[in-house]
């Protein structure tokens, strides 16, 4: 309970200081608790019918609707909006934000706040359990992971022994196993979801960024910004068994359901860098996009791929054909 409370320390200082110092507009200078770290995210509804993006450079949050290709809603009160995740049936989503300390829970229908959830200043990545009752926070300032019961808002259990756990989040496909990327430790901790204990470590990443995990729970892919290439590791083995040479300052390793190919969002280079799995090597680069890192995200039938640029546009992409369908703003 001492992280917990420690967590909750931290959330009411800066909290109280944000209301002091107060947030109006993009333009205005801001006071932000970790301003200096920048990530986008993306989520479309598991209907394909909505899209929520954020910028952490914004503070709001912009809803698109997927069927007429416009802005349904730009929702505000966020000073850096860091993850984004639907809940699975869809009905509402979840939105971090490192400075607030919170994650707010948001209706989809009605876009109104329906609760928020306390995780101190640092809050960032998340992931949801298949069930919808879990969700699990990393908090990058106290180097924390925290387990919510999304039943009642409240938090579980406090995991620590991370160092600057960030954006990178997942759970594998039987959610017995939570895969934590650590920032300054270049490495990946697994957690034993039942017990919410430390089980394993993965080393040897070069400034780890986005992870994707295979359905069948034997391979990871990580993309490593500090290197310019996607690590291959091989999970039973806790070992990178390949590396993949993409573009540069790859920020997204984002596997498309079918898994035939994984994407990578190459932040300097505004690229994506597309990787045939069966082969493990690059098949195509694609241009024409605006800063794009993590935020990726395909259709269930892996037709097109949806990509978040620094202006929060999206890019809908042809898989087939690696060409631009539309570009929504």
């Amino acid at each position: 309970m001492n992280a917990l409370k420690r967590i909750f320390s931290i959330l009411g200082i800066f909290v109280a200081t944000l209301a002091s110092v107060g947030v109006t507009s993009a333009a205005e200078p801001r006071w932000t608790f970790d301003g200096a770290i920048h990530n986008n995210s993306l989520a479309i509804s598991p209907d394909e019918t909505i899209a929520v993006a954020s910028y952490s450079e914004r503070p709001d949050v912009v809803v698109y609707d997927l069927n007429s290709g416009k802005v349904r809603a730009v929702l505000h009160g966020y000073v850096t909006p860091r993850n984004i995740v639907f809940d699975p049936s869809g009905k509402s989503f979840y939105v971090s934000d490192s400075s607030l300390g919170q994650i707010k829970k948001i209706d989809t229908a009605s876009l109104q706040e329906l609760a928020t959830l306390p995780a101190g200043a640092g809050a960032f990545g998340t992931t949801i359990s298949r069930d919808g009752q879990t969700l699990y926070v990393n908090n990058e300032a106290a180097s924390t992971v925290t387990n919510f019961d999304l039943t009642t808002n409240r938090p579980k259990a406090v995991i620590t022994g991370f160092a600057q756990p960030r954006q990178g989040v997942r759970l594998n496909s039987s959610g017995d196993t939570l895969f934590v990327t650590n920032f300054l430790g270049d490495k990946i901790t697994l957690v034993d979801t039942q017990s919410n204990k430390i089980v394993a470590e993965i080393t040897g990443f070069n400034k780890i960024r986005a992870i994707s995990i295979t359905h069948d729970g034997k391979q990871l892919f990580a993309a490593n910004s500090g290197s310019n290439s996607i690590a291959v590791v091989d999970i039973a083995k806790r070992q990178i068994i390949a590396t993949i040479p993409v573009g540069k300052d790859p920020y997204g390793a984002a596997l498309t359901p079918d898994e035939h190919s994984l994407y990578s969002g190459n932040l300097a280079d505004n690229t994506l860098s597309v990787i045939s799995l069966a082969s493990q090597t690059v098949t195509a680069t694609v241009n024409g996009f605006k800063q794009p890192r993590q935020a990726i995200v395909f259709t269930h039938d892996s037709k097109f791929a949806y990509v978040l640029n620094e202006d929060l546009s999206i890019v809908k992409l042809d898989l087939a054909s690696n060409q631009v369908v539309e570009t929504l703003h």
